[in-house]
């Protein structure tokens, strides 16, 4: 889908907010300001141009610093006054190094478990690559590809006996097993977590013949 850049709704200083999320996690990384020309340059580069307000001038973010974003995706909102960056920051967003410019607000003590899936995903490449001595996941790697499989099945017929057994702590816990060891052998097959994304992506799509959900 395009969009018409000179239909979008400045303010009467030509700015509209910028909301910049992890494409891959969903976390919101940070707030800034577009105008027109920013907007344009962030089009056309695939990188997250701003503006600023306080210097009054353009920025590209992480061009001092080298944490750039690449915009994966651009959404404007229903009244097409603010709009939306998704993007694979190339590092932490905020001047202090910290992931987030947002510093969370605990209302209740539960962690966010939105990017879980990539921070497994993440730490099992670190074993692969890195491997350490008593680590499961190293062991794996060494073991092999069949080795993986056998786990798969095994925790496969776990799942169903837990489903069987109406217990749902049971089930929960093999569900993580069967997920842990499919991301192993993920890692193994160079297949992406965002790979797994897209064709279920594709398949929430009307024009998929082929396995719709």
């Amino acid at each position: 889908m395009t969009f018409d850049i000179d239909s979008i709704v400045y303010d009467q200083n030509g700015l509209m907010p910028a909301i910049v999320q992890d494409e891959r996690t969903g976390d919101v990384l940070m707030l800034a300001y577009m105008n027109k020309e920013a907007l344009q340059k962030t089009v056309e580069t695939k990188e997250a141009w701003f503006y600023s307000r306080k210097r009054q001038e353009l920025w590209n973010k992480g061009a001092t610093s080298g944490n750039r974003q690449i915009v994966k995706r651009l959404s404007l909102d229903c009244d097409q006054d603010t709009i939306l960056l998704q993007v694979d920051p190339l590092g932490p967003a905020c001047h202090t190094g910290k992931i987030t410019c947002f510093n969370e607000i605990v209302y209740e003590e539960t962690e966010s478990a939105r990017g879980v899936v990539h921070e497994v995903a993440d730490e099992i490449k670190g074993r692969r690559l890195n491997p350490v001595e008593g680590s499961y996941t190293s062991y794996l790697f060494q073991e092999g590809v069949d080795k993986v499989l056998k786990k798969i099945g095994e925790e496969s017929t776990e799942v169903v006996i837990g489903a069987k057994n109406c217990d749902k702590v049971e089930l929960l816990n093999e569900l993580a097993d069967l997920t842990y060891h499919a991301l192993v052998l993920m890692e193994l097959m160079d297949i992406s977590v965002e790979d797994v994304k897209g064709i279920l992506r594709g398949r929430r799509s009307k024009n998929v013949a082929v396995r719709p959900l």
